[in-house]
């Protein structure tokens, strides 16, 4: 008899590393597999017409038949009992029998499937391990989840602080008598803290969102939304001198939003056209209501199309518009944006074509955010 590869035990499919057996109505061997014959030492052909009970220790059958037989007739089916199998020398071989009987009369049979207690013991250690390798690793990651939270808050305090002290030192300068050289240097400094912010803000949000915490909106009434792109351009035409930036608001005054994330949302796709917009043609921004249910806010550059293979990933963390490896940045401004967009209900969608590039925010209105 060759050893299966798998058998059927009522509903389930056995692999053969399990020791099989049935017996018929009068408790006869009527068939077995190699795996059971070998472990007791004996030949699977010998084991037909063999009684089972004579196969077990005399403890062991004391249970079988004063316990194990009144549950299969009661229940049809016994699960995980520890027994003592004799093998062909006269050894003890603890098993773990499981059982199933069925048909009745001479049609009945009683199919058992028996495991080695040492594989059980074995795989309860296994499982002990595994489980004790679960819980270091949970306390691992709770651990760098602590470190996650301090390195933002080393971000939100110990570095953007600075930045404001540099920030308002400028501002103090440029109200001073300058030469040109130094009024450069002010405007230079200037936006260099401006991308300094707004790359430690992308940071904070792409961290804050990766915790599960999401991006937080305070969303008001925009009264102070056209102010707040504005001010996003305007610094932006200090930090681009040589940039032309068109400003096109209209209506603006009842959209509801979180004001300073839509003006982050506008600083990152703006940086976005500077870098890879034509530089002799204008950015152009419009900001909108163009029905009473909704806003739009969109941003314009000239210049080459997205490639293809940029396309599908555009708004994926770490990625830009394109390959080229001079350019600045971690690739979280179009990442950040489209969450914003998502935080507020909305989205953020591209065109891009051999001519220009448009990014166009849309945000709900009419509704809570």
């Amino acid at each position: 008899m060759k050893e299966p590869k798998n058998v059927s035990f009522g509903s389930e499919t056995l692999p053969a590393r399990y020791g099989l057996l049935t017996t018929d109505q009068t408790g006869k061997v009527v068939a077995t597999n190699e795996r059971l014959a070998l472990w007791l030492g004996l030949d699977a052909f010998q084991m037909i017409d063999a009684r089972f009970v004579e196969m077990l220790t005399i403890a062991s059958r004391i249970v079988f038949e004063t316990s194990i037989v009144p549950l299969l007739s009661l229940h049809g089916h016994v699960d995980g009992v520890s027994l003592d199998l004799t093998d062909a020398e006269g050894n003890k071989l603890p098993v773990l029998l499981s059982a199933e009987e069925t048909g009745a009369g001479e049609r009945k049979v009683t199919s058992f499937v028996f495991l080695l207690a040492d594989a059980r013991r074995a795989y309860e250690r296994d499982l002990s391990d595994a489980r004790t390798k679960a819980e270091d690793q949970l306390t691992t990651s709770l651990h760098e989840a602590q470190l996650r939270e301090q390195f933002i808050a080393i971000l939100g305090h110990d570095l953007r602080n600075p930045l404001a002290s540099i920030r308002s030192a400028m501002n103090i300068l440029s109200r001073e008598p300058l030469s040109q050289r130094s009024q450069d240097i002010v405007e230079l400094t200037n936006g260099s803290v401006r991308r300094m912010s707004l790359l430690i803000q992308n940071v904070l949000d792409f961290a804050r969102n990766r915790l599960g915490s999401g991006i937080h909106l305070t969303v008001t009434t925009g009264t102070d939304l056209e102010a707040e792109l504005e001010q996003v351009v305007a610094e932006l035409r200090s930090a681009q001198a040589d940039r032309e930036i068109q400003l096109e608001t209209s209506d603006l005054d009842t959209v509801r939003c979180d004001v300073s994330k839509v003006g982050q949302l506008l600083s990152n796709l703006l940086g976005n056209a500077v870098t890879y917009g034509d530089p002799s043609q204008p950015i152009q921004v419009r900001a909108v209501r163009p029905g009473a249910d909704s806003f739009e806010l969109s941003v314009k550059n000239y210049g080459s199309a997205i490639p293809e293979t940029a396309m599908a990933k555009l708004f994926d963390p770490f990625v830009r518009s394109t390959s080229q490896e001079d350019q600045q940045g971690l690739g979280l401004g179009l990442h950040i944006a489209s969450e914003i967009a998502k935080a507020h209900g909305g989205s953020l969608r591209v065109r891009s074509d051999d001519s220009f590039t448009c990014f166009t925010l849309l945000i709900p209105q009419g509704v809570s955010n």
